[in-house]
């Protein structure tokens, strides 16, 4: 397992660096031991508050992360790891199952485009309409690829509980259809599958 360790405006030390390195080789043979990279980044955000921000791929594009933020620079890990340990508990059998099955699935490889961010509502008081226009369309400022990967819906909803994500795209095991799960603002998680819809409306006729 490959472990990397950043320290943004403050220097981490060589002990915190291997007590970081310690807990999470102790995590990792716990819970799961299929991590394949880990990577810690810790920020001082103001003079006493520390954020630290968790991020371990398991297995085949698995990705579990945390986040926490402390007045204490090892609470802040230790808090962060806390909760990186708590999924990997809660998800253990399930995450072994699904390292099987995700072995031999099949997945799609799509490009994905990041934009940047347009106009908020507080920029475009001293702007024209034209220039709004123009502002506020879209632009994209980095390209790559991603997997789509075929599993079920419980498997989906697994994986974004981990990720910390909002939203995540998957093509469904039981019908070969894009479909999606998001976070939706009361906290439930949202199903979109638009073959489901064709179905009715096929049953209906």
């Amino acid at each position: 397992m490959q472990i990397k360790i950043h320290g943004h405006h403050f220097d981490l030390g060589e002990a915190l660096q291997t007590y970081i390195n310690d807990r999470m080789e102790t995590i990792n043979e716990k819970y799961f031991n299929r991590a394949v990279n880990v990577a810690v980044t810790m920020t001082k955000e103001t003079k006493s508050l520390f954020k630290t921000h968790i991020s371990l791929t398991v297995g085949k594009d698995i990705q579990v992360s945390a986040t926490a933020s402390k007045h204490d620079v090892h609470a802040s890990f230790d808090d962060a790891a806390e909760k990186i340990a708590k999924q990997l508990r809660r998800y253990k059998r399930k995450l072994r199952d699904h390292h099987e099955q995700m072995e031999a699935a099949e997945e799609m490889r799509v490009p994905e485009y990041t934009l940047g961010a347009t106009l908020r509502s507080d920029q475009v008081d001293h702007l024209t309409d034209e220039e709004i226009e123009m502002q506020d369309e879209p632009v994209i400022v980095a390209e790559m690829t991603t997997n789509i990967q075929t599993m079920s819906v419980s498997d989906a909803v697994m994986r974004l509980n981990l990720s910390g994500n909002n939203a995540m795209m998957f093509r469904n095991s039981k019908n070969d259809a894009l479909n999606m799960v998001y976070v939706r603002q009361d906290g439930n998680i949202g199903w979109v599958d638009p073959k489901a819809i064709d179905t009715k409306l096929a049953n209906a006729a």
